[in-house]
């Protein structure tokens, strides 16, 4: 009977072990679930550094940031290390370590802003192998960086035939920020926009050396002006805030003279709706939300450059400034052109040595 009893006991005691140690499986396995953001997947984050320029450059920089914050809205997330989020660069040497502080901090994804970050951007990428990067507006060979690069040109080609389509006095300018490719292609369609529509008018041209500097922005539109022009494009960044602000000035003064300036990068429509005639727009934003929106789907073209145009609607021209005059002659010369140009049968020049053989009629 004892031992009966001793074996009943055992039988128990097993059993009860048993089930424990079932129960310790089931509460390891939700543990292992719900380490994963409670049991949802970890969100695709990304971020970027800025150049010099800033966030709220009213330009380039801004564009971009616009382009991560409409990613993040269109996926549900916030501003922050679970989301999306930026670090400003006061100068050159901040570059590498921004890279590397937003690494640090996780994300899935991160941009380098502008041609001045290919050194860092590839420095701390082959630091980091693991971790993905993007590049804007230049090339780094490296295979977890993705490249994106514009077709600038296309978009200075309609704003310079905007302009010839505007001035009176036959008289139009170009404010480039530093002598590089990217702000090469701008000028370069410029004025073979102008040539196209109206080969007549003459373009000064002047670069400020800076990116960052509205006052010399300013100082460059206003001698501009004073020489004739009635007719400013600029490619300069945080740069062209002077223009516009040259531009805002003399109209005020006499608000019966004809005073125009052309944007870029974004529709810069807000620096003063008496005087913005039109923006070549380069939608960054839109780049940079499609890249992202790519890389968290698994097509991460790393090693590659992706180069958007006006086929994939990432360059063009904002609307017209309803103040014009010749508003709907404008639109209609803008529309002609751009359609020549999507279907292959116009190829704006890129390059200055391109436009000195450039013939808008071959």
């Amino acid at each position: 009977m004892k031992k009966r009893n001793v074996g009943m006991a055992l039988s128990l005691v097993l059993a009860a072990g048993t089930l424990l140690g079932a129960c310790g499986k089931s509460n390891d396995n939700k543990s292992t679930d719900t380490s994963k953001s409670g049991g949802k997947e970890k969100n695709f984050t990304v971020a970027m550094v800025t150049d010099i320029g800033g966030v709220d450059d009213k330009s380039f920089n801004q564009s971009a940031w616009e382009g991560l914050k409409n990613y993040g809205k269109e996926n549900g997330l916030n501003k922050g290390k679970d989301g999306y989020d930026y670090l400003p660069s006061q100068s050159d040497a901040d570059y590498a370590t921004n890279l590397n502080t937003l690494v640090r901090q996780g994300f899935d994804l991160v941009y380098g802003i502008g041609f001045l970050m290919p050194d860092a951007v590839e420095t701390i990428a082959t630091q980091r192998k693991d971790s993905k990067f993007a590049i804007v507006d230049a090339e780094v060979n490296q295979p977890n960086v993705a490249s994106i690069l514009f077709k600038e040109q296309e978009a200075g080609f309609l704003a310079g035939v905007a302009a010839a389509k505007t001035t009176k006095t036959n008289h139009i300018g170009f404010i480039g920020g530093m002598e590089i490719p990217v702000i090469e292609r701008f000028e370069s369609g410029f004025l073979a926009g102008v040539k196209a529509a109206k080969p007549e008018v003459k373009v000064d041209v002047q670069y400020a050396g800076v990116f960052d500097k509205a006052e010399i922005g300013q100082t460059i539109a206003s001698k501009m002006y004073s020489t004739g022009a009635d007719v400013i494009f600029h490619s300069a960044g945080a740069t062209g805030v002077g223009l516009f602000k040259e531009a805002n000035d003399l109209k005020k003064k006499d608000p019966s003279r004809d005073i125009w300036a052309i944007g870029v990068d974004r529709d810069q429509a807000d620096m003063g709706p008496d005087v913005v005639l039109t923006s070549a727009l380069k939608r960054v934003d839109v780049a940079v939300k499609d890249l992202a929106t790519k890389t968290k789907d698994g097509q991460f073209p790393g090693g590659k450059v992706t180069l958007y145009g006006l086929a994939e609607d990432s360059v063009g021209l904002a609307p017209i400034n309803a103040k014009a005059a010749n508003k709907a002659d404008i639109e209609a010369s803008v529309k002609e052109w751009v359609e020549k140009i999507k279907s292959g049968e116009l190829k704006v020049p890129e390059t200055r040595k391109e436009l000195k053989s450039f013939n808008p009629k071959k």
